[in-house]
């Protein structure tokens, strides 16, 4: 997955730079091969990292629940 996730990553800048030199060289198609990376980026790349990142529960110290909130605030406002 990691691998996978490094490859994606690599198409991803390759086809944002190709997209850069056909806005640069001012090509028809320009605006829609820039659109499709981010397309690409945001629903494609994206999910599968954000999948790969937090499987196995590792979200779970970014929840706030009640007892968190509770130690973050137990000596709020005594001075």
């Amino acid at each position: 997955m990691k691998l996978t996730l490094k490859i994606m990553f690599v198409i991803f800048l390759i086809w944002m730079a190709i997209g850069m030199y056909l806005i640069n060289t001012s090509h028809e198609k320009a605006q829609i091969v820039m659109g499709l990376g981010v397309f690409y980026f945001s629903f494609l790349f994206m999910p599968f990292f954000i999948y790969y990142r937090y499987r196995d529960g590792k979200y779970k110290k970014y929840i706030l629940n009640d007892e968190k909130l509770k130690a973050a605030f137990k000596d709020f406002g005594k001075d």
